[in-house]
């Protein structure tokens, strides 16, 4: 067979890939400065509970406006922190998406919480406003915002809600670091806002997560309860010479180390860069895809900027012939590392065994779930990589369609 035909032909089916390797969905962009930062720490005194877990708060907090920031050890303790401190408790009704991560939901049933699903708009995946109010009762506590993909919510159609009814509005901002509501930063449009700093979020400190309000008792909650739940921590007792502690309640070790915090901070500096190369990177893809058949991106609304820690594609499943598990694979042989974000989360068996779960049914959710695929976006992209992520869907595609 000529090579023309083999280039031509899927490599699922035997032909030549679009790529000798694969291009992850997301990764991790460190530089020299990162690596110095860490470095700098490690030959110090402090590795944890040292002077950068402060450095960084602080400047997380002035990053964002506001008052407070209090870091941890991943997204998922940013939720849980969270939720101890605006006092969730059992019996209590959170109010969250049905398309997210699971760690959004789980965050509630770990303080004895009932997480009630609502179903998302099908252009962006976002909390769909509209569905909230019907599902309030009165054990309903809060609402969590998820910004999917790095796509802020409606947070003033949000805000209305909640003071309404008494509300507390918690922000899962763990892929929109960076972005904007109507000119307002994220991470200071909710009572409490939460961030993911996972590698392949928009900064990284390894793993780690923060969390941002502007409630000092809010923040003082959470800065025990990332503690055992023990009012001091070690360098607050050798600065004041002291070696009596207390634990107030039952807490979690949620701490950040020092060297974790410096590679944050180094990265937090760049965040203005990082944002411009996802979206420069997203204007790419969106110019690809308008020439595509059988795919389109998600909407992108006009009041806001997008972070894009994600950039999320919906097949069109009535153009191709194919369904997208199908796609998924024949995406992959060609060496382009697509992924799929998320499924409902009360579709997951830990919850289908749950009786409380078992009516439970957000259509547009489940709908628009079968035809998404999140594609490579990370800043140190080629121009070529964007390039063949469009040649391969194109290639697909054209074979699968009608």
């Amino acid at each position: 067979m000529k090579e023309s035909n083999l280039i031509n032909k899927l490599a699922i089916d035997g032909g030549i890939p679009v790529r000798d390797k694969m291009l992850p969905y997301g990764r991790q962009s460190l530089d020299k400065k990162d690596i110095e930062a860490v470095v700098d720490v490690l030959q110090s005194d402090w590795l944890t509970t040292g002077p950068k877990v402060g450095e960084f708060e602080a400047a997380f907090a002035d990053s964002v406006g506001v008052e407070e920031a209090v870091v941890v050890n991943s997204g998922t303790a940013a939720l849980h922190a969270a939720m101890h401190a605006i006092g969730i408790s059992s019996g209590d009704e959170v109010i969250l998406p049905a398309i997210t991560f699971v760690a959004t939901a789980n965050c509630v049933l770990y303080q004895g919480g009932i997480p009630i699903f609502a179903d998302v708009y099908p252009d962006t995946m976002l909390i769909d406003v509209t569905k909230i109010e019907s599902k309030i009762t009165s054990k309903t506590k809060a609402i969590i915002a998820v910004d999917y993909a790095g796509h802020p919510c409606d947070y003033d159609a949000l805000r209305d809600i909640c003071d309404k009814h008494g509300l507390i509005l918690v922000s899962d901002a763990c892929h929109s670091l960076g972005a904007t509501y109507k000119e307002r930063r994220v991470g200071a449009l909710a009572d409490v806002t939460t961030f993911s700093f996972h590698p392949v979020k928009i900064i990284t400190s390894g793993e780690g997560g923060m969390i941002t309000c502007s409630n000092p008792d809010y923040a003082r909650k959470m800065r025990t309860f990332r503690n055992h739940g023990i009012t001091t921590d070690h360098r607050q007792r050798a600065l004041e010479g002291a070696y009596i502690y207390n634990m107030e309640y039952l807490g979690f070790n949620y701490r950040l180390s020092d060297f974790q915090c410096a590679l944050g901070m180094s990265q937090l500096y760049k965040l203005p860069s990082i944002i411009l190369d996802r979206q420069l990177i997203a204007q790419k893809y969106d110019e690809y895809f308008a020439q595509i058949n059988g795919v389109s991106p998600l909407n992108l609304l006009n009041n806001v900027t997008h972070a894009y820690h994600l950039y999320v594609v919906k097949l069109d499943l009535e153009y191709i012939t194919m369904n997208r598990t199908d796609v998924f694979a024949a995406l992959r042989s060609e060496n382009i590392g697509v992924n799929v974000h998320y499924l409902p989360v009360y579709k997951h068996p830990f919850y289908q065994n749950n009786t409380l779960m078992l009516d439970v049914v957000c259509p547009i959710a489940e709908l628009e779930y079968q035809k998404l695929l999140s594609i490579p976006i990370f800043p140190s992209m080629s121009d070529k990589d964007v390039e063949d992520v469009a040649i391969a869907f194109k290639k697909v595609l054209d074979s699968y369609n009608n």
